[in-house]
């Protein structure tokens, strides 16, 4: 037996043990080199011109054989010669692939040979489920046929053997099943098949195994109740040409919908999908889709982004997370390119280009957001509905960093007209001399148009955009203006502030001063506002921390309960309840107290903030209507 010219067991060792963390990919690494094997004889009868080998006669088998437990991969490539055996399965690391694409970098690339290995490793994933290895091969146009055979780290053996046709066979032995690891699995069909599709479904040779299938019945047979009687065939998995790599023109709505079914597993067809075919500094190709709805578990911690990666057709990683940002995570896709991938193909390295292909999918899927919103706003509100949320944490949780990928794709509701507009599309409605856009914090349109200090806004011609979602006002504090114009919660207090209420401020001084001392703690400032047409009274803010984000934060656990809104007590000076608070300021001072309270509990419910001590208010109203 010889030992391998590493002359290290550690290395194998290595191979097996720590390079693959996934067994599965077994077969796509052995798939792989078979079908580096019929590009290196295909590009052979192109240079030499050799009749009989065109792509349709070329082939990869995968057989199982559960009684004597072997998994059988073969193809008819080029084959190896007893030398080249030597040379490729003898050292470790060392890739004939690599080498064939080395010193034919030109031709393979000007005849669309597409050969995959490089580092030479890929075989050895093999010994992780089987536990000896059968290699027979002839190379084309040789009369010998030589196997070589190793259980591992040991060494192995060559020598002569019989094989008619030219092309290589792999024959596993696989591992008997242990508590941790059930290896007869990867000997069952379905298995098999699986595991074909998900890793190797665009090789570009068809790929065949033993499937079953079972004969029609006869209406006696069914009646009957007779077994259906079963028969295997070989049967093509895989796909073979990649959607993605078909001219545009020659795919339909139809196939681009039923991609994004097939593989992502969703019912609806998207909203909108993107082709994309870069060539340059960059060379990728691509198809991306924007979903109708967000899955269910979007918004939660358990949703993965990613776009599925792939090089030359073959699937490196299910989720390649560094090709998206995370407020463009709802999209979903295919991305293939030649990149730079560590030695086990299991993951890429964060090469420059990885970033580039990022940073150009970015740029294409913002440019198609806004294409959408632009020429088909109905369909992009349904998107916006959907995946909105997500737009304005990007804006939120970079600090506004990414304001200028953003902006323009986030909308908000217009109170005046009860639909979605841009802020682009509420400032051109702005006089030159208008300094705010206002918003106001609620649930719904008609939640902020309830608000006390709405009315004035709107009836001054103004719009007001409402805030439904928590993220929102957060978000917008990360950009501050917007072309100029501040953003300015209705609800704070310097937008009620005028100077027609300087003068009545401090004629009544002694009563809201008297009010102010029964709320000390819970109020900073009160205050007469004419911005109150006909409500009798109001909340607003002052400060950084507005009421709405006081009540987020009072909503997160085990934190902010030290954080609380400035609030201001705003009353209405043309409401009568001024002039009863005066009258009891007049008659007891202390009496005042009651309606204060009252009066903040109802401000208090009107700006959606919780009642503290209800019960007790609720007795206090009670008893001043039965004086």
């Amino acid at each position: 037996m010889k030992s391998f010219k590493t002359q290290s067991k550690r290395v194998l060792d290595l191979m097996i043990n720590s390079i693959y963390t996934n067994k599965e990919i077994f077969l796509r690494e052995l798939i792989s080199n078979c079908s580096d094997a019929i590009d290196k004889l295909y590009y052979k009868g192109l240079k030499e011109g050799i009749s009989g080998l065109t792509r349709n006669d070329f082939s990869i088998t995968v057989i199982a054989d559960k009684q004597n437990r072997t998994l059988t991969v073969s193809d008819n490539g080029i084959g190896m010669t007893a030398e080249e055996l030597e040379n490729n399965l003898g050292t470790i690391a060392r890739s004939g692939s690599l080498a064939f694409k080395t010193e034919n970098a030109e031709d393979i690339k000007d005849d669309d040979i597409n050969v995959i290995g490089q580092f030479g490793v890929g075989f050895y994933s093999a010994f992780m489920i089987a536990e000896k290895i059968e290699v027979y091969s002839k190379a084309y146009g040789s009369e010998e046929a030589n196997l070589w055979v190793s259980k591992g780290a040991e060494g192995y053996d060559i020598k002569p053997c019989e094989k008619a046709e030219h092309g290589t066979k792999i024959v596993l032995y696989v591992k008997p099943d242990t508590d941790d690891d059930k290896f007869s699995d990867y000997l069952e069909e379905y298995r098999i098949r699986s595991l074909i599709k998900k890793y190797s479904d665009y090789i570009r040779y068809p790929i065949k195994t033993e499937v079953t299938k079972y004969k029609e019945q006869s209406e006696t047979e069914q009646k009957d109740g007779m077994p259906r009687e079963s028969y295997v065939e070989l049967e093509t998995l895989n796909s073979m040409t990649p959607l993605w790599k078909k001219n545009k023109s020659e795919v339909t709505e139809e196939e681009y919908d039923g991609f994004y079914k097939d593989t992502f597993f969703d019912y609806e067809k998207p909203l909108k999908h993107v082709h994309v075919s870069v060539e340059g500094n960059v060379s990728y190709k691509a198809i991306l889709y924007i979903p109708a709805k967000a899955p269910f578990n979007y918004y939660s911690k358990s949703y993965e982004k990613g776009l599925k990666l792939y090089t030359d057709g073959v699937l490196i990683t299910e989720r390649c997370a560094d090709l998206l940002p995370d407020y463009f995570s709802f999209v979903k896709g295919v991305v293939d390119s030649e990149l730079t991938l560590n030695i086990s193909r299991e993951t890429i390295q964060q090469s420059r280009q990885l970033k580039l292909i990022g940073s150009n999918i970015e740029k294409k899927i913002k440019s198609e957001l806004l294409d959408l919103m632009k020429n088909d706003r109905e369909k992009y509100e349904e998107f916006y509905k959907a995946f909105g949320l997500q737009l304005k944490y990007g804006i939120y949780q970079s600090y506004g960093m990414n304001r200028d990928v953003l902006i323009d794709l986030i909308m908000f509701k217009s109170v005046k007209e009860d639909k979605y507009v841009t802020l682009k599309e509420y400032i051109s409605s702005l006089g030159e001399d208008d300094k705010f856009i206002f918003y106001g914090t609620a649930k719904t349109v008609e939640a902020v148009k309830a608000l006390p200090q709405s009315e004035k806004i709107l009836d001054g011609g103004k719009d007001i955009l409402c805030f439904a979602d928590e993220v929102d006002e957060f978000a917008i504090k990360m950009l501050g203006e917007y072309e100029g114009k501040t953003f300015k919660n209705i609800l704070s207090e310097d937008v009620s502030s005028g100077e027609e209420d300087e003068k009545i401020n401090l004629e009544n001084k002694g009563v809201l001063d008297q009010i102010a001392g029964c709320l000390e703690g819970k109020v900073a400032k009160v205050k007469l506002s004419s911005s109150l047409k006909n409500r009798p009274v109001c909340l607003s803010s002052e400060g950084e921390i507005s009421l709405e984000m006081e009540k987020v934060l009072s909503q997160m656990p085990n934190g902010a309960e030290g954080v609380k809104a400035q609030k201001v007590l705003e009353i209405n000076p043309s409401h009568e309840i001024l002039e009863k608070l005066k009258r009891v300021y007049l008659e007891d001072k202390d009496a005042v107290k009651d309606y204060a309270e009252i009066l903040y509990f109802s401000a208090r419910l009107v700006s959606g903030l919780s009642v503290e001590e209800s019960s007790k208010t609720v007795d206090k109203i009670i008893d001043l209507i039965s004086k």
